[in-house]
């Protein structure tokens, strides 16, 4: 399948960026540059009813979250709630460079949206971001009546490394006993460990992100061999998928991260979980984000929030 020619337009002006590969920086070089780019590549930001940035307790210390409420609730409503993990591999990204995505899911989804600033590589090694992740969820559930929101009614979505964030949290909220989410969104999710698939390879360069930034972003963040084969990195490996919150896994055909997307999907699937996987086949990887610019993003923003909405209604 050939590139969506919007696609192709973003790819040319990305090529003429005067930015360098992250891979040839060093960590904080990268996240400068992804916070001085994001804006132009993000969904046009919009107004949410409020916004609060809080910090909330965390084994190895605080872990800053943000909190969206689209609208103000009537007197005794409270509103369904989505946990969102950004991406960046790990290593970059922020509630900043993602806040534009979460006020959009915020109105369309009608729900607080609470995006979690988990730790990021290399100063804090894996399993810091999936750690984070875990308490982060437990503390909106535990708190959910205090940020206006419905325990009952909790949903958890990442990209990227946010997916992976997603997925692993799913697995521990079910190890754990807590309140399960209604649905897990995952999108363009990294969950196969080693990254050799087929996508991996043929889309190694020139499709937006490409493999040398993604072993840099690996790199950075496992700090040993064997945790590229820990199911909290890499969830397609783990042992048992059964009893987990149904899944909208998203992927896109011209990304390295396709392949074990799909092959994670498959493996909920046969473990019982109720999926739905979605191959947006002429996109790259992070073009939800692309979507003033990128139809197809605007597609994708339309079937996420409607899959939550059906589920924070019951209709899952």
């Amino acid at each position: 399948m050939a590139l969506d020619p919007q696609v192709e337009y973003v790819l040319e002006l990305v090529e003429k960026s005067p930015y360098p590969e992250m891979h040839t920086v060093s960590a904080q070089e990268a996240r400068e540059i992804f916070e001085e780019t994001a804006p132009a590549l993000n969904v046009r930001p919009e107004d949410v009813y409020r916004t609060e940035d809080r910090w909330i307790e965390g084994v190895e210390g605080d872990i800053p979250i943000r909190i969206y409420t689209p609208y103000q609730p009537k007197a005794g409503e409270t509103l369904p709630i989505l946990v969102f993990y950004h991406g960046g591999g790990f290593v970059i990204g922020s509630l900043d460079s993602y806040d534009s995505l979460c006020r959009v899911l915020a109105n369309m989804a009608e729900c607080i949206v609470v995006s979690v600033d988990y730790r990021l590589a290399p100063e804090h090694k894996f399993p810091a971001a999936v750690d984070d992740g875990l308490e982060a969820y437990q503390w909106i559930s535990d708190h959910a009546h205090e940020l206006g929101g419905d325990a009952r009614r909790i949903a958890i979505a990442g990209d990227s490394a946010g997916g992976n964030v997603t997925a692993v949290t799913a697995i521990g909220i079910r190890d754990e006993g807590d309140i399960p989410p209604l649905l897990q969104v995952l999108i363009y999710p990294v969950a196969g460990g080693a990254p050799e698939t087929p996508s991996h390879h043929e889309f190694a360069e020139g499709f937006l992100l490409t493999r040398a930034n993604i072993l840099w972003f690996y790199e950075q963040y496992l700090g040993q061999p064997e945790d590229a084969t820990d199911p909290r990195f890499a969830p397609l490996l783990a042992d048992n998928l059964a009893g987990l919150a149904p899944a909208l896994v998203i992927v896109a055909g011209h990304d390295p991260l396709r392949d074990e997307g799909i092959a994670y999907a498959e493996r909920l699937h046969v473990a019982g979980v109720k999926v739905e996987l979605s191959n947006y086949e002429e996109m790259v990887h992070g073009f939800i984000s692309l979507a003033d610019a990128v139809d197809q993003g605007k597609i994708a923003i339309d079937q996420i929030t409607a899959a939550l909405k059906a589920a924070f209604a019951g209709k899952e």
